[in-house]
């Protein structure tokens, strides 16, 4: 599998199945077919529209597209992206509101690299910008980077996190999403031990693997029953000559697309067909809720292979942060060292992903902080999705967050309310997708 034939012909197969799509769309299209009293002509278009459209996506880097925020002064106030520290591999990215000043109450979300865009975080920014000044770890498609931008493993990952909080402040509270939430826990253990001062003022760790052996999953059962080089054979390939990172070692994106799909296949082969039969009624739109949430979950990007083997070796394998043995560049990180930064974890009762018990035992782990500084929280009816957007994460959990970060803000700063309002008509996950 390690060759640029295996990565082509993987986009090979894309491109043909949204050619197919398109050809199916315009020939059902034709004027001559408009009186033709067959169903199965609508049907053909209904269907070439929704393939053509599905296959396009992935290729795609979806837009922030955050809506202008509504003041109380009767304007709108257009929301700009950005960049506050350019990396090769990652950028620190800001949502400036545009004549709004700063807030006392700055967040930094780290978003996974897992397969998605940080704008699957989209609608998690949105719900907080009204309060918050919001940063966001951007990390790049791995087949657009040179190969001359070296590796990029969990170690670095960790040192990029390290970079972006002390770039910051110590102001800052973070929070970490899902895949991130044991590399930022052990970034912060390497501040408190290395740079204090830079400490995030609170921690809060949303439905992340910090254990992955305290509850099993399809995800932990994968990484036991397969040797590291399976892994190697079957799941990493090099990047093709269509791109700038011409022979890298990556994770392909569509390859994590099919992984992604098959663990929910028929609901997902479902609410295609939904859509489809939606389509060829005339009910759907092009920004309907199954249109938003396939356009995002679609567009994957390519993990560097260093990242994705290490992460399955040492985090899940030989579980490194659970047991407390992770080394970065050489350096043992003890997460006993945090001891003033206040720490929450959120977990989803139905997250088939990080079921629960895996992100709250990161607080057993933190031996050496006071107990009124750590909190959980268990949103019994939530999935993974749902811990981070949609409803619960927006009546539940992001209030629960807040008042975290408020209760433990410290200092001389007290977070104040925005008299903004964002503007967002996003009704959040197709309910027809169980994510």
């Amino acid at each position: 599998m390690r060759f640029m034939a295996a990565y082509d012909f993987m986009e090979t197969v894309r491109n043909t199945n949204a050619w197919m799509g398109a050809t199916a769309r315009t020939m059902a299209s034709y004027p001559a077919f408009a009186l033709s009293p067959l169903p199965a002509v609508k049907m053909m278009a209904a269907w070439g529209e929704v393939t053509e459209r599905s296959f396009n996506r992935m290729i795609v880097k979806p837009d922030w597209n955050i809506p202008p925020s509504s003041g109380t002064d009767g304007r709108d106030h257009p929301v700009d992206v950005e960049i506050v520290l350019e990396r090769p591999f990652g950028d620190l990215i800001r949502f400036a509101v545009q004549g709004r000043a700063p807030m006392a109450r700055r967040i930094l979300l780290v978003a996974p690299m897992s397969g998605h865009y940080a704008t699957l975080l989209r609608s998690t920014v949105v719900s907080l910008l009204p309060d918050a000044d919001v940063f966001v770890t951007d990390w790049h498609n791995a087949r657009d980077i040179p190969v001359s931008a070296g590796k990029f493993d969990v170690e670095d990952y960790t040192l990029y996190l390290v970079d972006f909080m002390k770039e910051l402040g110590p102001d800052i509270n973070v929070i970490a999403v899902c895949q991130p939430a044991p590399l930022t826990l052990a970034a912060t253990a390497l501040l408190a031990e290395q740079d204090p001062e830079a400490q995030p003022r609170t921690l809060t760790l949303i439905g992340g693997p910090i254990d992955p052996d305290a509850a099993a999953t399809d995800v932990t059962d994968f990484g036991r029953r397969v040797t590291m080089g399976q892994l190697e054979q079957s799941m990493i390939q090099r990047v093709g000559f269509q791109h700038a990172g011409v022979g890298r070692m990556v994770y392909p994106g569509l390859l994590q697309l099919s992984s992604f799909v098959s663990m929910n296949a028929e609901t997902h082969g479902k609410a295609m067909w939904n859509q489809i039969l939606a389509v060829a009624a005339g009910t759907a739109s092009d920004q309907d809720r199954h249109n938003k949430f396939y356009d995002e979950y679609l567009a994957v990007m390519d993990m560097p292979a260093e990242f994705y083997l290490s992460t399955v070796e040492r985090i899940f394998k030989g579980l490194e942060i659970a047991q407390n043995n992770f080394v970065v560049d050489g350096h043992m990180v003890d997460i006993g060292k945090i001891t003033s930064v206040a720490v929450k974890t959120v977990e989803g009762g139905k997250d088939d992903i990080s079921a629960p018990g895996q992100c709250v035992a990161a607080l057993d782990m933190l031996t050496g902080l006071p107990d009124d500084k750590k909190a959980s929280y268990l949103e019994p009816e939530a999935g993974h999705y749902g811990i981070f957007a949609g409803g619960s994460w927006r009546r539940n959990i992001r209030p629960l967050v807040l008042e975290f970060i408020d209760a433990n803000a410290g200092g001389d700063a007290k977070p104040g309310k925005s008299n903004l309002k964002i503007v967002d008509n996003d009704p959040g996950p197709s309910p027809n997708v169980a994510v």
